[in-house]
């Protein structure tokens, strides 16, 4: 057993997995605490290394690509100090440390683990059900559907058309941005319906606009992790549009609703808020203007729909 304990958290590889705890200290990130542990296969790690510096140096994990559905979700957009694969050691621990990275290296050589991307997630991600409440409202996800429930801060449009619904079997992607604390992020589920929509996140029905505290706002990765691992692996899509190939894990590529049905609903969506009072004239023109501005943009921007 190779193991090292810092008030950042601690590693521990026992020759078939590296388990990964994060630190109680208030110093450690809440996404980090709010994870919590995570056991990594040896299969999913890529690499592992030391960065000596002059007070404390960091062990880094670099995982293989596809293995890790956190990862995939978050596309490498997670702050450095969130990054559950990246451990804080004291300068005085630095030789432990490098016994770490060589025990973990040399298993990977005995393995002969491979480089090339996972074909498979090799780990979990969050146990559901799992829910945050962000700047925009609450998102959940019970392993079959996400469901988001808006605040009272939320766009009125959104808050009119009530809480949102979304079987897993309906989503295209799942994308993610965090909140940086200058810069607005989002968390937004694209379906088949909604894959060439590009309304900006706050007055997007499928989409929670992250605004508020960053710390909180961060936890809804955890969300977007949840649903990305019940999605049909990134490789699934790569063995769709292969000629011959076939299909894991019977994905099928999802037909994509025609963008002028969709707009044609959205709008009939919107007037019927119009009639029945809950939006002012001047509320109608304006959300109907960034519809449409919105599905002009959309086609023409649209790239292969893949997952993730």
């Amino acid at each position: 057993m190779a193991e090292i304990i810092q008030r950042d958290g601690s590693w521990a590889f026992d020759g078939t997995a590296v388990r990964i705890t994060p630190g109680l200290h208030r110093s450690v990130p809440l996404f980090r605490q709010t994870y919590g542990e995570i056991v990594v296969p040896l299969e999913a790690v890529a690499g592992v290394v030391y960065e000596p510096e002059r007070r404390r140096g960091r062990l880094r994990m670099r995982l293989r690509e596809g293995a890790d559905p956190l990862l995939q979700a978050t596309g490498g957009r997670l702050p450095e100090s969130a990054d559950p694969y990246r451990l804080l050691v004291d300068g005085d621990r630095s030789g432990l440390a490098e016994y770490v990275v060589q025990e973990i290296r040399h298993a990977l050589l005995l393995d002969q683990v491979p480089k090339e991307p996972a074909r498979a997630y090799l780990l979990p991600g969050p146990p559901v059900p799992v829910s945050v409440r962000s700047s925009d409202g609450t998102v959940s996800f019970d392993g079959t559907r996400v469901r988001i429930d808006w605040a009272d801060t939320s766009d009125r449009v959104k808050r009119a058309t009530g809480p949102r619904i979304i079987a897993v079997g309906d989503l295209v992607r799942v994308e993610w941005l965090p909140n940086s604390g200058h810069e607005d992020g989002f968390l937004r589920f694209v379906t088949r319906e909604t894959v060439f929509s590009k309304l900006p996140a706050e007055k997007d029905p499928y989409a929670l606009d992250l605004w508020g505290g960053v710390q909180r706002d961060l936890l809804t990765a955890l969300v977007a992790t949840a649903v990305t691992a019940r999605m049909p692996h990134p490789s699934a899509w790569a063995d769709a549009e292969g000629a011959g190939r076939p299909q894991r894990r019977g994905a099928a590529v999802p037909a994509q609703a025609d963008p002028h049905d969709v707009l044609l609903r959205r709008l009939r969506e919107l007037g019927e808020l119009h009639r029945d009072g809950v939006l002012t004239d001047e509320e109608f023109v304006r959300t109907k203007a960034v519809i449409l501005r919105g599905f002009q943009e959309g086609p023409s921007s649209a790239g292969p729909v893949r997952c993730g």
